[in-house]
């Protein structure tokens, strides 16, 4: 007979490999927007990042407020194995909860032409920016839906679904944007604004993709998501907010972090910008990796917390934390063994005009293998606390370590002290390292802290 251990790691990985690859497929969904914006020029690429970003702020609050699904429906398996109503309730209430949220998103969103001006953005840009929001705002709530879909079956511990969906959205967004921004197909050529009804066209396709294997799969139809659909549940309805708003904040808290120290970097000079969007892009794409460890380690702490079983809390809970670093520990040596080779995918090397940007990139790259490490620790940290329903603390966390430590530190170092762009990525480094020492040790103390004696939720 294998070990507790050893069970519990292969059920780990099992759940994060899908769960890694959909965040990766995710991210290539981005970039094929990114590849057809290109060819309408740089004015095109530069309104869109400023649409995409907008966008992209209140998508990401969002998606924390519906990951609240994920730990409620693994907490209630754990508990009782073979639940349907209760199951079916969550997902309802977080649907309708993700609803909630978008109505006022929307609101803001079709005043993106104006809140841009506001923030002194070029006249002609921010008309653009406005006009692609006018398509894409729409797509919010398709995705939110497809988000709360997924993170229902990854709680069932059956993620391949939803990364057979994204993985058809790739060719499909790309489709859409071909014949919707460039006039192909019979359809007529709506520039920006096609690229914009594309991104939502690829999210509807995504949610009714997901929804209809739902329905049609023996596995996942036993719960009847569409029944009853309409009916309230008070209780559970406020425990998706409880439990997922936090989760919102923080996730804002991490992504304007970031929005931050871009807009510092912009301050310093055009080099230290562009070399930190190469830095940042190689990041972020690594950090799929924790961050589906993450996702994994809520649902299976979540699933022992339900059962009450505390050896199989801890197992799950170090066990992610184990895996999250040792692949960091791998990221990190990449990142300091071949920085060239990774920035080359991003920038020309031969080009002379392009030299100082490499440059000050492959340092950036150098403090990256730090971040990388205190990154994976804090989203696979974060993670196992949302398995046992943690998540107000680990917010407060978040806006010490993001912006009193990171940005505060980054500050000082770039400018007072002269270490310019290295100086914010240090900052940046100090506050994942504050907020990752934080989470786990109040992972490490959760027993001492009564975490584990809350009263679950039914």
């Amino acid at each position: 007979m294998r070990s507790p251990w050893r069970l519990e790691a292969g059920a780990l990985t099992a759940l994060a490999l899908p769960m890694i690859a959909g965040n990766i497929a995710w991210a290539g969904i981005a970039a094929t927007d990114l590849l057809l914006l290109g060819r309408l020029g740089a004015g095109a690429v530069a309104s869109g990042a400023l649409a995409i970003n907008l966008f992209n702020a209140l998508l990401i609050f969002g998606m924390g407020l519906v990951t609240a699904a994920a730990p409620l429906i693994a907490t209630e398996r754990g508990r009782r194995r073979h639940s349907v109503r209760d199951v079916r309730r969550t997902v309802h209430q977080t649907l309708r909860a993700a609803t909630l949220f978008v109505l006022p998103a929307w609101a803001l969103l079709w005043e993106s032409e104006s809140i841009l001006l506001l923030m002194e953005q070029e006249a002609d840009l921010a008309a653009q920016a406005g006009e692609l929001m006018r398509g894409l705002q729409w797509a919010l709530l398709p995705f939110l839906g497809f988000t709360t879909l997924r993170n229902f079956i990854s709680a069932l511990e059956r993620p391949v679904w939803g990364l057979i969906i994204m993985v058809c959205a790739i060719p499909f967004n790309l489709l859409a944007g071909w014949t919707l921004i460039f006039g192909h197909l019979g359809f007529p050529a709506l520039g920006i604004f096609g690229a914009g009804i594309a991104s939502t066209l690829s999210s509807s396709f995504l949610f009714l993709g997901l929804l209809s294997v739902i329905l049609i799969d023996r596995r996942f139809r036993r719960y009847r998501l569409l029944g009853r659909f309409w009916t309230h549940d008070r209780e559970r309805h406020r425990a998706v907010w409880a439990l997922g708003l936090p989760i919102a904040i923080t996730l804002g808290l991490e992504t304007t972090v970031f929005n931050a120290s871009a807009f510092l970097m912009g301050l310093i000079d055009r080099d230290s910008l562009a070399a930190h969007a190469v830095a940042i892009q190689i990041a972020a794409l690594v950090f799929m990796v924790p961050m589906g460890i993450g996702q994994a380690a809520t649902v299976r702490v979540g699933l022992a917390y339900g059962k009450g079983d505390l050896a199989a809390v801890g197992r799950a809970g170090w066990l992610a934390l184990a895996i999250g670093t040792g692949f960091a520990l791998i990221a990190a040596t990449m990142l300091i063994a071949f920085p060239r080779m990774l920035i080359s995918a991003f920038l020309n090397l031969a080009d002379p005009a392009n030299a100082r940007t490499a440059m000050l990139a492959v340092g950036f790259l150098g403090v990256a293998a730090l971040f990388q490490l205190v990154d994976a620790a804090q989203a696979v940290g974060a993670g196992v606390l949302r398995g046992i329903q943690d998540t107000r603390v680990p917010m407060i966390f978040a806006l010490i370590g993001y912006w009193v430590i990171g940005i505060g530190i980054g500050i000082v170092l770039a400018f007072p002290l002269g270490l310019q762009g290295l100086g914010i990525w240090l900052g940046l480094a100090s506050g994942l390292g504050v907020v990752a020492l934080l989470l786990v040790a109040r992972w490490a103390l959760r027993e001492r802290l009564h975490l584990l004696s809350r009263r679950r939720n039914a």
